[in-house]
Protein backbone atom coordinates (compact mmCIF):
# COMPACT_ATOMS: atom_id res chain seq x y z
CA UNK A 1 0.00 0.00 0.00
CA UNK A 2 2.98 2.56 0.55
CA UNK A 3 4.17 2.26 -2.98
CA UNK A 4 0.64 3.05 -4.23
CA UNK A 5 0.66 5.92 -2.31
CA UNK A 6 4.35 7.11 -3.75
CA UNK A 7 3.50 6.59 -7.08
CA UNK A 8 -0.32 8.02 -7.02
CA UNK A 9 2.02 11.11 -6.11
CA UNK A 10 4.69 10.97 -8.21
CA UNK A 11 6.85 13.95 -9.01
CA UNK A 12 7.45 14.95 -12.29
CA UNK A 13 10.67 15.05 -11.83
CA UNK A 14 10.44 11.11 -11.10
CA UNK A 15 8.56 10.59 -14.47
CA UNK A 16 9.70 9.52 -18.43
CA UNK A 17 7.60 11.68 -20.51
CA UNK A 18 6.94 10.23 -23.64
CA UNK A 19 6.04 13.05 -26.20
CA UNK A 20 4.12 12.18 -29.44
CA UNK A 21 5.70 14.85 -32.47
CA UNK A 22 8.17 16.90 -30.28
CA UNK A 23 10.69 17.20 -32.76
CA UNK A 24 9.72 20.50 -33.82
CA UNK A 25 7.22 22.87 -32.70
CA UNK A 26 4.68 22.65 -29.80
CA UNK A 27 5.78 19.32 -28.80
CA UNK A 28 9.45 20.30 -28.55
CA UNK A 29 8.15 23.25 -26.49
CA UNK A 30 6.55 20.82 -24.07
CA UNK A 31 9.80 18.83 -23.84
CA UNK A 32 11.31 21.88 -22.85
CA UNK A 33 8.95 22.21 -19.64
CA UNK A 34 9.22 18.66 -18.98
CA UNK A 35 13.12 18.79 -18.80
CA UNK A 36 12.94 22.06 -17.25
CA UNK A 37 11.13 20.17 -13.85
CA UNK A 38 13.88 17.25 -14.48
CA UNK A 39 11.47 14.51 -16.17
CA UNK A 40 13.30 11.97 -18.90
CA UNK A 41 11.79 13.01 -21.57
CA UNK A 42 11.33 10.31 -24.83
CA UNK A 43 11.72 12.67 -27.84
CA UNK A 44 9.13 11.17 -30.27
CA UNK A 45 9.84 11.99 -34.40
CA UNK A 46 8.61 10.87 -37.74
CA UNK A 47 10.48 13.51 -39.73
CA UNK A 48 11.86 15.81 -37.84
CA UNK A 49 15.15 13.71 -37.61
CA UNK A 50 17.21 16.99 -37.53
CA UNK A 51 15.59 18.94 -35.15
CA UNK A 52 15.12 16.42 -32.44
CA UNK A 53 18.44 15.52 -32.37
CA UNK A 54 19.16 19.12 -31.66
CA UNK A 55 16.71 19.01 -28.92
CA UNK A 56 17.69 15.51 -27.30
CA UNK A 57 21.73 17.25 -27.59
CA UNK A 58 20.19 19.57 -25.38
CA UNK A 59 19.11 17.72 -22.74
CA UNK A 60 21.81 15.16 -23.06
CA UNK A 61 21.22 12.10 -20.37
CA UNK A 62 17.73 13.22 -19.78
CA UNK A 63 16.55 12.62 -23.63
CA UNK A 64 16.18 9.68 -25.38
CA UNK A 65 15.43 9.63 -29.18
CA UNK A 66 12.68 7.31 -30.39
CA UNK A 67 11.95 7.54 -34.08
CA UNK A 68 7.85 6.00 -35.36
CA UNK A 69 4.94 7.19 -36.88
CA UNK A 70 2.35 6.77 -34.15
CA UNK A 71 0.03 6.23 -36.66
CA UNK A 72 1.14 2.43 -37.31
CA UNK A 73 0.82 -0.04 -34.51
CA UNK A 74 3.84 -1.73 -35.58
CA UNK A 75 6.18 0.98 -35.37
CA UNK A 76 4.41 1.77 -31.64
CA UNK A 77 5.61 -1.86 -30.82
CA UNK A 78 8.70 -1.18 -32.38
CA UNK A 79 9.26 1.88 -30.36
CA UNK A 80 8.48 -0.03 -26.84
CA UNK A 81 10.63 -2.83 -27.87
CA UNK A 82 13.01 0.00 -27.72
CA UNK A 83 12.40 1.47 -24.79
CA UNK A 84 12.37 -2.65 -22.91
CA UNK A 85 15.79 -3.37 -24.43
CA UNK A 86 17.20 0.19 -22.83
CA UNK A 87 15.28 -0.55 -19.69
CA UNK A 88 12.98 2.37 -20.08
CA UNK A 89 9.59 2.34 -18.60
CA UNK A 90 6.71 5.03 -19.65
CA UNK A 91 4.83 6.59 -16.77
CA UNK A 92 3.41 9.56 -19.17
CA UNK A 93 2.30 10.11 -22.31
CA UNK A 94 1.87 13.66 -24.05
CA UNK A 95 0.01 12.63 -27.48
CA UNK A 96 0.91 15.88 -29.10
CA UNK A 97 1.38 15.02 -32.80
CA UNK A 98 -0.77 16.25 -35.53
CA UNK A 99 -1.31 15.41 -39.45
CA UNK A 100 0.51 18.18 -41.23
CA UNK A 101 -1.67 21.34 -41.41
CA UNK A 102 -1.54 25.14 -41.75
CA UNK A 103 -3.66 27.46 -39.84
CA UNK A 104 -4.57 29.77 -43.14
CA UNK A 105 -7.94 30.80 -42.56
CA UNK A 106 -7.74 32.43 -46.74
CA UNK A 107 -7.01 29.12 -48.07
CA UNK A 108 -8.76 26.26 -45.71
CA UNK A 109 -10.69 23.74 -48.09
CA UNK A 110 -14.51 24.99 -47.56
CA UNK A 111 -17.01 22.58 -46.77
CA UNK A 112 -18.24 22.39 -50.73
CA UNK A 113 -14.06 21.54 -51.77
CA UNK A 114 -13.47 19.59 -48.67
CA UNK A 115 -12.54 15.74 -48.92
CA UNK A 116 -13.33 12.75 -46.66
CA UNK A 117 -9.97 12.03 -46.88
CA UNK A 118 -8.41 15.47 -45.61
CA UNK A 119 -10.78 14.38 -42.14
CA UNK A 120 -8.98 10.77 -42.29
CA UNK A 121 -5.69 11.51 -42.26
CA UNK A 122 -6.61 14.20 -39.09
CA UNK A 123 -8.34 11.06 -37.32
CA UNK A 124 -5.44 8.86 -38.37
CA UNK A 125 -3.30 11.07 -36.21
CA UNK A 126 -4.92 11.84 -33.83
CA UNK A 127 -7.54 9.19 -33.02
CA UNK A 128 -5.87 6.10 -34.45
CA UNK A 129 -2.54 7.60 -33.02
CA UNK A 130 -3.69 7.67 -29.15
CA UNK A 131 -5.25 4.54 -29.50
CA UNK A 132 -2.06 3.11 -30.38
CA UNK A 133 -0.61 4.29 -27.84
CA UNK A 134 -3.04 3.47 -25.60
CA UNK A 135 -3.12 -0.15 -26.31
CA UNK A 136 0.78 -0.81 -26.38
CA UNK A 137 2.00 1.24 -23.91
CA UNK A 138 -0.63 1.64 -20.83
CA UNK A 139 -0.19 -2.30 -20.11
CA UNK A 140 2.76 -1.48 -18.41
CA UNK A 141 1.11 1.91 -16.77
CA UNK A 142 -1.76 -0.84 -15.17
CA UNK A 143 0.87 -3.16 -13.96
CA UNK A 144 2.99 -0.36 -12.01
CA UNK A 145 -0.80 1.52 -11.07
CA UNK A 146 0.32 4.50 -12.34
CA UNK A 147 0.45 6.27 -15.40
CA UNK A 148 -0.59 9.99 -16.65
CA UNK A 149 -1.64 10.76 -20.32
CA UNK A 150 -2.25 14.09 -21.99
CA UNK A 151 -3.84 14.92 -25.24
CA UNK A 152 -3.72 18.27 -27.06
CA UNK A 153 -6.81 19.80 -28.37
CA UNK A 154 -7.98 22.32 -29.36
CA UNK A 155 -10.33 25.73 -28.70
CA UNK A 156 -11.97 25.02 -32.24
CA UNK A 157 -14.69 22.88 -31.29
CA UNK A 158 -15.98 24.76 -29.02
CA UNK A 159 -15.43 28.08 -30.57
CA UNK A 160 -14.55 27.68 -34.90
CA UNK A 161 -14.15 31.33 -35.46
CA UNK A 162 -12.34 29.53 -38.31
CA UNK A 163 -13.93 26.48 -39.80
CA UNK A 164 -11.06 24.24 -40.56
CA UNK A 165 -13.41 21.28 -40.79
CA UNK A 166 -11.32 18.60 -40.54
CA UNK A 167 -8.64 19.33 -38.13
CA UNK A 168 -11.72 20.64 -35.85
CA UNK A 169 -13.70 17.44 -36.63
CA UNK A 170 -10.74 15.16 -35.90
CA UNK A 171 -9.78 17.08 -32.53
CA UNK A 172 -13.56 17.03 -31.44
CA UNK A 173 -12.98 12.87 -31.28
CA UNK A 174 -9.99 13.05 -29.52
CA UNK A 175 -11.97 15.10 -27.01
CA UNK A 176 -14.42 11.92 -26.39
CA UNK A 177 -11.76 9.37 -26.78
CA UNK A 178 -9.85 11.70 -24.02
CA UNK A 179 -12.55 11.01 -22.16
CA UNK A 180 -14.15 7.34 -22.70
CA UNK A 181 -10.72 6.34 -21.90
CA UNK A 182 -10.14 7.98 -18.82
CA UNK A 183 -12.95 5.63 -17.15
CA UNK A 184 -11.49 2.49 -18.55
CA UNK A 185 -8.23 4.02 -17.52
CA UNK A 186 -9.15 5.12 -14.07
CA UNK A 187 -9.45 1.58 -11.73
CA UNK A 188 -5.53 1.36 -12.09
CA UNK A 189 -5.14 4.90 -11.33
CA UNK A 190 -4.05 6.35 -14.84
CA UNK A 191 -5.31 9.35 -15.89
CA UNK A 192 -6.35 10.77 -19.46
CA UNK A 193 -6.83 14.66 -19.87
CA UNK A 194 -6.57 17.03 -22.35
CA UNK A 195 -5.19 20.71 -22.84
CA UNK A 196 -6.57 22.45 -25.54
CA UNK A 197 -4.83 25.74 -27.37
CA UNK A 198 -6.34 28.62 -29.42
CA UNK A 199 -4.07 29.98 -31.96
CA UNK A 200 -0.78 29.65 -30.64
CA UNK A 201 2.06 32.31 -31.42
CA UNK A 202 4.50 30.49 -32.66
CA UNK A 203 4.00 27.19 -34.40
CA UNK A 204 4.81 25.46 -37.75
CA UNK A 205 1.20 24.97 -38.71
CA UNK A 206 0.35 28.58 -37.54
CA UNK A 207 3.21 30.45 -39.08
CA UNK A 208 1.30 31.20 -42.03
CA UNK A 209 -1.37 32.83 -39.98
CA UNK A 210 -1.39 36.74 -40.82
CA UNK A 211 -0.34 39.03 -37.90
CA UNK A 212 -3.45 40.72 -38.40
CA UNK A 213 -5.49 37.45 -36.88
CA UNK A 214 -3.04 37.18 -33.87
CA UNK A 215 -3.69 40.85 -33.15
CA UNK A 216 -7.73 40.73 -33.24
CA UNK A 217 -7.39 37.69 -31.13
CA UNK A 218 -5.18 39.33 -29.16
CA UNK A 219 -7.31 42.09 -28.59
CA UNK A 220 -10.48 40.07 -27.71
CA UNK A 221 -9.12 37.95 -25.28
CA UNK A 222 -10.01 38.89 -21.60
CA UNK A 223 -5.37 38.59 -21.17
CA UNK A 224 -5.44 41.16 -24.15
CA UNK A 225 -2.28 38.57 -25.84
CA UNK A 226 -2.11 36.06 -27.82
CA UNK A 227 -1.17 32.70 -26.24
CA UNK A 228 2.54 31.29 -26.53
CA UNK A 229 3.66 27.89 -27.29
CA UNK A 230 5.90 28.08 -23.60
CA UNK A 231 2.77 29.25 -22.16
CA UNK A 232 0.88 26.39 -23.51
CA UNK A 233 3.27 23.82 -22.68
CA UNK A 234 3.82 25.05 -19.11
CA UNK A 235 -0.04 24.96 -18.39
CA UNK A 236 0.43 20.81 -19.45
CA UNK A 237 2.45 20.26 -16.47
CA UNK A 238 -0.37 20.27 -14.10
CA UNK A 239 -2.29 17.17 -15.52
CA UNK A 240 1.30 15.20 -15.10
CA UNK A 241 1.56 16.64 -11.30
CA UNK A 242 0.84 15.15 -8.00
CA UNK A 243 -1.82 18.32 -7.81
CA UNK A 244 -3.56 17.01 -10.47
CA UNK A 245 -4.28 13.49 -9.02
CA UNK A 246 -7.69 13.29 -8.39
CA UNK A 247 -8.50 15.37 -11.94
CA UNK A 248 -9.32 13.28 -14.93
CA UNK A 249 -11.71 12.98 -18.10
CA UNK A 250 -11.27 16.97 -18.45
CA UNK A 251 -10.50 19.32 -21.19
CA UNK A 252 -8.48 22.46 -19.76
CA UNK A 253 -8.71 25.58 -22.49
CA UNK A 254 -5.60 27.83 -22.69
CA UNK A 255 -6.05 30.18 -24.70
CA UNK A 256 -5.82 33.41 -22.63
CA UNK A 257 -9.83 33.25 -21.79
CA UNK A 258 -11.31 33.46 -25.36
CA UNK A 259 -13.36 30.49 -24.80
CA UNK A 260 -14.94 30.86 -20.86
CA UNK A 261 -15.38 27.06 -20.18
Amino acid sequence: MKNLILKMHLPIQDQTVFISGSGRGLGSEIAKSFYREGARIIINYRKSRKNAEELADKFGKNAFLLKGDIRNKKEVFNMQRELNNNQISITTIIHNAINDYSFNGEKRKKIDEISWVDFQGQIETSQKGLLNLLQVFTPSMRENQFGRVITIGTNLFQNPVVPYHDYTASKGGLLSLTRTAAIDLGPDNITVNMVSGGLLKITDASKATPDSVFDYIAGITPLRKITTTKDFADAVLFFASPWARAVTGQNLIVDGGLVLN
